[in-house]
């Protein structure tokens, strides 16, 4: 497979404040490592031309004007879980991968969300600013979570930590989440409902979804309306996903019974009126300001950086077109294999593709998606060069007018797993397929439906010939006269036809190709460039 090339070589920018934990890790690679200052900030695009990755946490903006700035990035680590300040569509446009550190303030977030929804219940701090004043106010009465209903939008990573957390108060669950199976709501034991029904129902309500258009504003003003009167809302995801100016109406009307807050569509907030309600508990987006939350999120952003300039796909990356999860050990090996097969249809086609099918047979559901992807890489690196990488290649498809087509089978014959190429384009198609020998050997076992055996590697030459004595011989001789050494021949007959695949030491020259076809035996002669 190819990779982005060692870290050692790497030079890695710095745009924000990262905990010393992160930059030990990118020490110990060997990765040259600078941290941007104030004084540079204003010439950060100019900077950025040498880096080979950006770090960035909330406060640097990564828009598609400093990417393209980016001659040499490869890669754009955001420390932390949300993306909204880097351009994913101008990254993925330009071939950048996009990484996170998606787990590392799952704790966090879930503490800091019962730590408001208690503030909240508990009007702990309206209680403590009134001591502090000198007064002694004991009428501060809250309400308590036991028993109650709690209503949690989103149900991924933190609603469901969430969710374990408020049954230790005895609270019943309600969950809206448009992607969760209702088979896995009930092995969860919790109640998948639509969010206007959970509205209804929650005594609480708690949010956890990312900031997308389906999100914006998600609880705008008429689903406020739809509100349990007298319910609490915690907003410990995004800003944006409430409509504040609607939030604060219903606050003020006595509909709603509070609201405890700790992201905003503005932050900092200019307008104060929400975050001065009596109402409301705010705090300035600490969901993640934990001492272990800070040293994960900068380990685990060290660690995606690394390992996505060194070209692995275990990565927490945003946007590459398939989850590199679940797979194990045999995600790499069939994707260097897809890749290898997507080339060398490539090379041998000759013309510029129009239609790409793959095929695959007996793979696991995890590993269909990357193999398509990995071979339409193969495919167009020929053309188009490094340009191409897993992150790029569908979109650059797509603008050329591609066409993309995967099909899933059950195993076949001889081989439990099976990946098979046609490409097509410029009136012709090329067809092979290939499989893996021990879980990490690529063979290819099916060339434009002769059946034959070799491993896709080094300088091969493809020879289709009709099938009489001697041409292996002619051959040969022509091979000699031009200093061509052959490593290894592989033969395969088809009726009156045949088929060799040559590697050889040395790589064939146009001139000697074409002595090859002009020999009266040869149907065609062909090339192909492995390394």
């Amino acid at each position: 497979m190819a990779t982005m090339g060692t870290t050692t070589a790497h030079r890695i920018l710095i745009a924000d404040t990262l905990d010393p934990s992160g930059l030990s890790l990118f020490q110990e690679a060997g990765v040259e490592v600078h941290q941007l200052t104030a004084e540079e900030r204003p010439r950060l695009a100019e900077i950025l031309a040498d880096f080979d990755a950006l770090v960035v946490r909330s406060s640097t903006q990564a828009t598609a004007e400093l990417l393209k700035a980016g001659k040499r990035l490869k890669v754009v680590g955001r420390a932390g879980i949300g993306v909204d300040n880097v351009d994913v569509a101008a990254a993925t446009e330009l071939g950048i991968l996009v990484v996170n550190a998606p787990t590392a303030n799952l704790m966090s977030a879930t503490e800091h969300t019962f730590a408001l929804l208690l503030s909240l219940a508990r009007r702990v701090p309206e209680a403590d600013a009134s001591v502090k004043a000198g007064e002694w106010n004991r009428k501060l009465t809250g309400v308590e979570l036991h028993g109650k209903t709690l209503g949690i939008i989103g149900f991924g990573r933190i609603g469901q930590r969430v969710a374990d957390r408020a049954r230790g108060f005895e609270m019943k669950i309600l969950a809206y989440d448009p992607f969760l199976d209702a088979a896995a709501a009930r092995r969860m034991e919790v109640e998948l409902l639509p969010l206007d029904d959970l509205l209804a129902r929650a005594d609480a309500v708690t949010l956890h979804v990312p900031f997308t258009e389906q999100t914006k504003n998600i609880l705008g003003r008429e689903r406020l309306a739809k509100i349990k009167k007298g319910a609490l809302l915690v907003n410990c995801a995004r800003g944006g996903v409430v409509d504040e100016s609607a939030l604060l109406e219903s606050l003020e009307s006595g509909h709603l019974g509070g609201a405890a807050l700790d992201v905003f569509a503005e932050e900092p907030p200019k307008d104060l009126r929400l975050v001065r309600h009596r109402k409301v508990v705010a705090t300035p987006h600490l969901g993640a300001q934990t001492r272990e939350a800070q040293e994960r999120i900068s380990i685990e952003t060290a660690e995606m950086v690394l390992a996505a300039l060194s070209g692995s796909l275990a990565v927490a990356a945003v946007n590459l077109p398939f989850r590199p999860t679940g797979a194990g050990s045999r995600l790499e090996p069939f994707m260097a294999l897809g890749e290898t097969l997507g080339c060398m249809s490539s090379s041998l086609l000759g013309a510029a593709p129009q239609r790409l099918q793959v095929d695959v047979w007996g793979l696991d559901e995890s590993l269909r998606a990357p193999v398509t992807v990995a071979v339409l890489k193969g495919a167009l690196t020929p053309f188009l060069g490094a340009a191409i990488n897993y992150v790029n290649a569908e979109k650059v498809a797509e603008a050329r007018g591609i066409e993309v087509v995967r099909s899933t089978h059950s195993a076949r014959g001889d081989y439990p797993q099976l990946v098979d190429v046609t490409l097509s384009g410029g009136g012709r198609s090329v067809e092979l397929g290939g499989t893996l020998f021990g879980d990490r050997d690529p063979r290819v076992v099916l060339f434009e439906g002769y059946r034959l055996e070799f491993q896709p590697e080094g300088n091969l030459l493809v020879l289709e010939n009709l099938d009489k004595p001697g041409v292996v011989g002619k051959v040969g001789t022509l091979l000699a006269e031009h200093d061509v050494n052959i490593a290894d021949i592989h033969l395969s007959r088809r009726g009156d036809e045949a088929l060799a695949v040559l590697r050889v030491d040395q790589e064939p020259t146009p001139a000697l190709l074409e002595k090859l076809a002009a020999l009266p035996e040869v149907k065609s002669a062909r090339r192909v460039l492995l390394g």
